[in-house]
């Protein structure tokens, strides 16, 4: 109906080329034109000035010689004030900037390990949007923003890098438990070292104040009972001692005893033998 009028519709955000017997004539913005087809005036087509976004996935190899697929996305658009250029200058953008970014990927990314090539994705983002820039700007294209997306290596090489970062953290995780069980170890030598040297103080003690307390039993037997010596009461406190621990093992019902002459001659040969020793064990060495 436009037609049969001569008029056109030109939609927002696009630029429609218009052309009068076959050469290019005028750029048409937005909205309602004129178009006298009777007079040689047609539309030779629209550009869209809309971001436009393109996703390029390039096969390439890293310096350590892995093969990777790198995705790229390439964010554009057509110049209004250049519409002339991108509508007549370039027959397809799509197939122009992939190139480009091919190129790019392709010079840079082989220049990289692997690992340098995660680390520098920003890098080639820039040099790819740097090239792009200086090349498409000359059709009437602004190169708005270039992103590396992603950086897939084959299959085998991912699971080999998780294997090596798994076997990394068990072997930090083996060097921790070790230390703590080292830890562990020392603390518990350090607790029973600690607990000897208090039971020996203990045994000490207890046998200090058993020597004290028959020293003081000597003495005073000796003075309240005349005509006593001191090696007569120890033989009587030794014996005492002796018939208290036979009462004591023949009460235990499940004591395991050891069964030593204890007859009357025995007595005193056990006295002897007890108070040598205490006189040893008093003996300053």
């Amino acid at each position: 109906m436009g037609n049969l009028f001569c008029c056109v519709q030109v939609d927002q955000s696009t630029v429609a080329i218009k052309e009068r017997f076959g050469k290019f004539d005028d750029v048409l913005e937005p909205g309602c034109h004129f178009l006298p087809w009777c007079l040689g005036s047609q539309l030779a087509g629209n550009l869209t000035l809309r971001l436009q976004q393109l996703d390029v996935r390039c096969e390439t190899k890293t310096k350590d010689n892995v093969f990777v697929n790198v995705v790229a996305s390439v964010q554009y658009r057509a110049l209004a004030e250049k519409a002339y250029d991108g509508f007549y200058k370039l027959s397809n953008p799509r197939t122009q900037i992939q190139a480009y970014v091919f190129d790019v990927i392709r010079a840079s990314v082989p220049k990289l390990d692997l690992d340098d090539a995660f680390e520098q994705k920003n890098d080639i983002a820039k040099a790819v949007e740097d090239e792009l820039e200086k090349a498409m700007s000359a059709y009437g294209y602004e190169i708005v923003q270039t992103l590396i997306v992603d950086i897939e290596p084959d299959e085998h090489v991912k699971r080999a890098m998780n294997e090596i970062n798994a076997a990394a953290r068990m072997r930090v995780a083996a060097n921790e438990k070790a230390e703590a069980e080292k830890i562990i170890q020392i603390k518990r030598a350090e607790g029973e070292a600690e607990s000897k040297y208090l039971s020996g103080v203990g045994i000490a003690r207890q046998r200090q104040a058993i020597v004290d307390g028959l020293r003081d039993s000597v003495l005073g037997f000796s003075v309240n009972v005349p005509g006593t010596t001191a090696k007569d009461v120890l033989d009587m406190v030794l014996i005492t001692q002796y018939f208290d621990t036979m009462k004591e093992i023949g009460a235990a019902s499940k004591s395991s005893s050891v069964f030593i002459p204890h007859g009357p001659g025995a007595v005193r040969d056990i006295a002897t033998q007890i108070r040598d020793g205490l006189l040893q064990a008093s003996h300053p060495q």
